[in-house]
């Protein structure tokens, strides 16, 4: 499977691509803004999507959906990576469409199983 994994920091698209890639056996693409994250997900044609819920310039939300606006994305299942995990803002994402929400920080060693989870629901 690969994997776009959109997020601000370097050190969690470091370990997302880490643990996918070695516990999965993923494809692991990243992008470092939401702007050069919606340019990969139309080149790449990514199976699923990690994104930052809060990045600079573009916002997670508005990255999102962005991705529903183009045909070549909007299927594409997204889960978000956030430490905004309050329930409403959970709720609203998933109002949004996401498929799920995976919190900061996560345990690498099982982030694998939780990506199955949410896709599995």
């Amino acid at each position: 499977m690969k994997v776009l994994v959109i997020d601000d920091e370097e050190d969690v698209r470091y370990i997302v691509r880490m643990s996918l890639g070695r516990l999965a056996e993923m494809t692991v693409i990243e992008a470092g803004s939401g702007l050069e994250g919606i340019a990969m997900a139309r080149s790449e044609r990514p199976e699923l999507i990690l994104l930052d819920m809060m990045m600079p310039v573009m916002h997670g939300a508005a990255v999102f959906r962005e991705l529903r606006a183009w045909p070549e994305t909007a299927g594409i299942p997204v889960i978000f990576l956030t430490a905004a995990a309050l329930t409403y803002e959970i709720e609203r994402l998933e109002e949004l469409g996401a498929k799920g929400v995976i919190r900061k920080p996560f345990d690498p060693l099982t982030l694998h199983n939780q990506i199955a989870a949410i896709l599995d629901a």
